[in-house]
């Protein structure tokens, strides 16, 4: 069975950091769907188009996808098969967060794992 990972963000750009997590990502799934997400709460800098242009065109891998969606993350999770999601911790103030959001997608959605990584110590900021 194919062990795939969602890895969501708005990608606006994406960064060296990104690049890291995705590709490290590929350690403990067979798998990675980079999800580029529509957030209407944001103005992005670089169209819905271009973001993933730009992402297909960074990672070169047969292992990632690049794929762009609206809606629930778990929605999107579910429709690509997905069992784990992917999130970067660039600090302690991103935790609250993204804690926040690991239990109300787990309420959504059990079998789902999230899983945390922190950066390179070289591509932190």
């Amino acid at each position: 069975m194919t062990r795939i990972a969602v890895y969501p963000g708005s990608f606006d750009p994406i960064t060296r950091g990104h690049e890291d997590l995705i590709h490290r990502s590929l350690a403990f799934v067979d798998k990675v769907v980079v999800a580029v997400a529509v957030n209407v709460a944001k103005q992005p800098l670089f169209a819905l188009e271009e973001r993933v242009a730009l992402i297909r065109q960074c990672v070169h891998d047969p292992h990632v996808e690049v794929r762009s969606f609206d809606g629930l993350l778990v929605d999107f999770a579910r429709s690509v098969g997905a069992s784990v999601i992917v999130r970067g911790l660039r600090a302690v103030s991103d935790f609250e967060y993204e804690f926040q959001m690991a239990l109300m997608n787990r309420n959504l959605a059990p079998t789902i794992e999230t899983v945390f990584l922190v950066p390179a110590f070289d591509l932190t900021y």
